[in-house]
This record gives structure tokens, sequence and C-alpha cells, in this order.
């Protein structure tokens, strides 16, 4: 079951642009290698020669510390660099999650209670029998309340 679960978070962290792939460090070396082209920041930052890295530099664009202007020449050099390499995961999910969610995919998935649902899942995979429920819930999220597992107290 644990396998499965996992299986799950992965598909959703790839259709959502935050793929757990170790294809997307780069060493030194690597980085001196490649062409100047390959990269759509100043200073040969945002690397995209690959679709990791293209979803990288979606992901981290917004932590960025550029000009809104610059911010704006960057993703667009990322996303035809990535449209160019059919790298894709990223854009589906953002396109469905704002058409039919009214939502912004970086908002989600920058938000605290994104990330410290992503860790709890985590933990539950790792550690057999933690509990996710709050102390006293009997409803194991069967109900309609506003705590974090919805055990309608």
């Amino acid at each position: 079951m644990y396998k499965y679960l996992e299986k799950l978070i992965n598909k959703a962290n790839k259709a959502m642009g935050k793929e757990k792939d170790s294809g997307a460090k780069l060493t030194t070396k690597q980085r001196k290698k490649m062409k100047d082209s390959t990269f759509c920041g100043p200073g040969r930052s945002f690397p995209v020669n690959d679709c990791a890295h293209y979803t990288a530099a979606l992901r981290l664009l917004n932590r960025s510390k550029f000009s809104d202007s610059t911010k704006s020449k960057i993703r667009s050099c990322v996303n035809s660099k990535g449209k160019k390499m059919g790298c894709g995961g990223a854009k589906k999910a953002k396109s469905y999650v704002e058409t039919e969610l009214g939502l912004d995919i970086n908002d989600i998935i920058n938000s605290d209670i994104f990330e410290a649902t992503r860790t709890l899942v985590g933990e539950s995979i790792n550690t057999p029998g933690v509990d996710l429920y709050p102390e006293g819930c009997e409803c194991e999220g069967d109900c309609t309340c506003e705590k974090p597992c919805g055990c309608g107290e």
C-alpha cells in the first residue's frame, strides 16, 4: 500500500511540476561545459537543458530576486526551450488548475499547507502507523469540518 501511495505522490508532484529528479542537479563542471544559449537568466542562471531543468526553472523563478521584467524574459525563454523539448507536464497542470479551479498553480505549490501535506504524507509512507488524525478524532476523515483531518468536531 505504501508503494502505491508513493507512486500517487510522485504522479501528483510530476503533474504540478515538483518532480523529484536527481537529473536536475548539475555539477560545476557540467555547467561550464554548457553553451551560453542553454541558460535563460543573466549570469548563466536558469539552465534549461532538459525537462527536469525546465520544471525547476519555472518553479524557482518566483523565488528569484530579479525584477518583474527580467522574470518575464526568463519565463518566456524557459517556456520556449521547454516547448521545443516537448516538456509540458507543468504547463498542462497549470492550464487545468487555472481554467477549471480558477487558481494559480504556483500559489498552491508554494503554500505552507501544500508543503505540510507533502511532509505528512511522506512521513506516513516512511513511518507505518503514524497517526494522521488529531487526538480524539474517530471519523478517519469522513466528515466536513475545518480541521486538517476533517473530523467534524
